[in-house]
């Protein structure tokens, strides 16, 4: 970021505290570091570093709650009294709110980014989605200044079909390449001992909130075909559960409760991944996710439920699999496929710590920087 000598504040805007926490400190850093005044609105209690003020404004993740016009009555105070040079804004409802306040200052000078972290209209996507997410994008992309798009399929839509004055893609958000990184098989071995777990079974894990849309469900239902299959089969899934223990259901009526754990919110994931076998994904839409990174990086082969994001991480047969949404039955035939071919999972894993190395946090870092330069 050279030349930024004369802009010196920033305004960072998303629905919730987590997702700056869990994404977007280092952009933070790299502000603070090139003597910025760095500024976050969101909702959350979450500590975040590398911030010079924090406002905490109700804003809600629900178009229809009543919260988000206060929410927006309050960031319209924000930015039209806090002198900002750019204002960066994430989440659906952060980039509505955000963008709806910033006109007025807008007007004035001040730059308006926002980062699309996967649009809900895409191929495929339920005509609701279209009706309703498509026609306001297209409206608020004409008040956007820079368009942040993090796959291919987004960034070609978004160049053809919206308005914003730029568009641009980077490789997401990055993954954290001090945590994850290929371990050893001693020290994969070495691992499951510490855990408790056994050192002969395939272990699969996803680690991703439990909803709808990740449709856990799917892999408990291949999980059900493992069991009856050759070999011993474990699956972790871990995050939060926010579908209201469905899927500890399901997993009992299915007779698998004894092969599936169900780990929860975990700060030792780097570890989890590190002593798994294979990486699964069965989610119905991504933009470009992190856990699959962080899987290719530790050397996990995947298999992946079609979608854009997953698409764009990985080369069905060279790094792992694409299969069908939801499809178990292929599910489970691709993890007996690799587990059954050493050579196979040997050259899985190799060519996916190839392709994680450029969406590493230091060079999509980088990539960003280059966005911000051109607005300082």
């Amino acid at each position: 970021m050279k030349g930024c000598s004369v802009m010196k504040k920033i305004l960072f805007v998303a629905t919730v505290a987590e997702h700056f926490f869990y994404f977007h400190l280092p952009c933070f850093k790299l502000f603070k570091e090139k003597g910025w005044q760095v500024d976050v609105a969101c909702h959350g209690d979450r500590e975040l570093p590398y911030c010079d003020n924090r406002f905490e404004i109700p804003i809600r993740r629900s178009p229809a709650d009543r919260e988000n016009l206060k929410a927006y009555k309050e960031l319209k105070s924000i930015i039209k009294n806090g002198g900002y040079s750019i204002i960066h804004c994430h989440t659906p409802m952060g980039g509505i709110l955000a963008r709806l306040a910033a006109m007025g200052e807008r007007k004035k000078g001040v730059k308006v980014i926002y980062t699309a972290h996967g649009f809900h209209f895409y191929k495929g996507a339920p005509l609701l989605n279209w009706l309703v997410f498509y026609p306001i994008e297209l409206a608020f992309s004409t008040v956007t200044d820079c368009l942040i798009t993090i796959n291919n399929e987004d960034y070609e839509f978004a160049k053809k079909h919206l308005k914003a004055k730029k568009t641009v893609k980077v490789n997401g958000v990055g993954f954290n390449s001090d945590l994850f990184y290929k371990v050893t098989d001693e020290e994969k071995l070495r691992l499951r001992r510490e855990k408790g777990y056994d050192t002969d079974e395939t272990v699969l894990i996803y680690v991703a909130e439990m909803n709808e849309n990740k449709n856990q469900g799917m892999l408990i239902r291949a999980m059900q075909r493992l069991k009856k299959a050759d070999g011993k089969y474990r699956l972790l899934l871990v995050g939060a559960d926010n579908y209201n223990g469905r899927y500890i259901r399901l997993a009992e009526e299915l007779g698998v409760s004894d092969c599936v754990e169900f780990l929860g919110h975990r700060n030792d994931v780097s570890d989890l991944v590190h002593m798994s076998d294979i990486a699964v994904c069965s989610s119905l839409r991504e933009g470009l996710p992190v856990n699959v990174m962080e899987a290719m990086a530790c050397g996990l082969p995947v298999v992946l439920a079609d979608n854009r994001g997953h698409r764009e991480l990985c080369r069905d047969g060279y790094n792992g699999y694409i299969i069908s949404p939801n499809d178990d039955a292929a599910m489970a035939d691709k993890i007996r496929l690799i587990n059954n071919n050493k050579d196979l999972y040997n050259k899985l894993s190799d060519n996916g710590v190839k392709l994680a190395e450029p969406f590493s946090k230091e060079k999509v870092l980088n990539e960003v920087e280059t966005v911000y330069d051109g607005y300082c």
